[in-house]
């Protein structure tokens, strides 16, 4: 009797952590009507923002806070870490008219990387049942982004992606694809403006998260570049009604952890990633127990 209730809060705590997602959540997204708020490129939707330009509600909902902000303002970007350790974040910022274009975003010279567990972790440090520092915890993660120089005045867009998170669906092993956020300002004033991209490579790198406290680098899962884990134009081969996780293309790869900067900003410029790469195939007795217990919900 005492280990069937061991086990059944063990699955209890796997079906908490059942769906690998989350988004900037200060300030708001765009929102995604279509994918329950989320934007989840292993669902399909990929990019570069939550919502196409047309469904943002800066042009759409007057009652929208509209934020104005200035050219070298230091902004708080925030996001929950929803039970989900490991990987990076990118912040980038260009014009609104170009936020559908996913070049624009890339080209960006003066983005923000940080790690995914900037100021958060889990609530119990002492928790190594999906490994070390990679249990549950909900906390508000953040860093800071300085509004770039060459960005004229009027409406612009900040993207978030969050890429190399891991443990999905329970698997310690299982890295998961890329989520991406779009929240919309108004930019008036500030530093003088600047011609586009006559500052050079302003892109800044900050390391150091749960796992690597006071170092420059992060704990990741699959890759270390954007893109790696996107699932370009595939599509589930076997999806079903009934089964919600079969209509999903993750887990992007079974690698297990990786420490070190974003691809960027490795040494040589190199990426680390996908070593073996299994995507939806075996999967583990821990995700097994955790959809039966799931699936009677």
């Amino acid at each position: 009797m005492r280990s069937t209730i061991i086990s059944l809060l063990s699955c209890a705590l796997l079906a908490s952590q059942v769906y690998a997602h989350s988004m900037m959540t200060v300030p708001r997204g765009r929102g995604n009507v279509e994918w329950w708020g989320t934007c989840a490129s292993g669902f399909g939707c990929h990019g570069p923002c939550d919502a196409k330009r047309s469904l943002s509600p800066i042009l759409n909902d007057p009652t929208y806070p509209v934020q104005t902000i200035r050219r070298g303002d230091t902004l708080t970007i925030s996001w929950q870490r929803f039970n989900h350790p490991g990987g990076f974040v990118r912040l980038a910022m260009i014009p609104f008219e170009e936020s559908d274009d996913w070049a624009a975003f890339n080209a960006a010279n003066a983005a923000k990387f940080s790690c995914y567990e900037s100021n958060c972790g889990p609530d119990d440090p002492n928790d190594a049942y999906f490994g070390h520092m990679n249990g549950p915890g909900d906390g508000l993660c953040s860093t800071s982004f300085t509004v770039p120089q060459d960005l004229p005045d009027g409406k612009a867009t900040l993207q978030w992606i969050w890429y190399g998170g891991g443990v999905y669906y329970g698997q310690p092993e299982a890295g998961f694809g890329e989520y991406y956020t779009c929240t919309d300002y108004v930019v008036q004033g500030g530093s003088d403006l600047v011609p586009r991209g006559s500052l050079g490579d302003r892109r800044v790198w900050q390391g150091g998260d749960a796992s690597n406290p006071g170092t420059d680098v992060c704990k990741y899962w699959s890759s270390n570049r954007i893109g790696d884990c996107s699932f370009g134009d595939q599509r589930p081969p076997n999806p079903r009604a009934d089964d919600l996780l079969s209509q999903s293309l993750e887990p992007c790869s079974r690698t297990g952890e990786f420490v070190g900067r974003a691809a960027e900003f490795e040494v040589g410029g190199g990426s680390r990633h996908l070593r073996k790469r299994f995507g939806r195939g075996v999967r583990s007795d821990v995700y097994v127990g955790a959809h039966s217990v799931n699936a009677t919900r």
